[in-house]
């Protein structure tokens, strides 16, 4: 098996909708560390689990300096964000998104 990361950074917006009132219900921002892992059994045609460009490219372009309640089909927690991020990368396995150096969530696929 062959595995590789991405990390990279992202500023965007949301604004959480919970039971309980918080802060965070309010729009507010981050700049959020995202660390996407992908593995595969053989490589592509190229030599690649996935292309490093391709992957920050596919997630980044879609998602910084966005509002992400605007871009997202669900509430944007940082767990919501991480399993969207998962679902757009077909060898990704693992995603760890990070909204404040104490706050990491991490979605990983079955």
């Amino acid at each position: 098996m062959y595995y590789i990361s991405k990390r990279f950074e992202i500023s965007a917006s949301h604004a959480l909708s919970l039971k309980q009132g918080t802060a965070c219900c309010r729009p507010h921002g981050h700049n959020w560390i995202i660390t996407v892992f992908c593995k595969a059994a053989t490589l592509n045609e190229d030599g690649m689990v996935a292309d490093f460009t391709a992957v920050k490219r596919l997630i980044h372009d879609q998602l910084d300096h966005q509002v992400l309640n605007e871009i997202l089909p669900c509430n944007p927690t940082a767990e919501n964000i991480a399993r969207w991020i998962a679902d757009q990368i077909p060898t990704c396995y693992k995603v760890e998104v990070k909204e404040t150096e104490s706050n990491t969530a991490v979605y990983e696929k079955d």
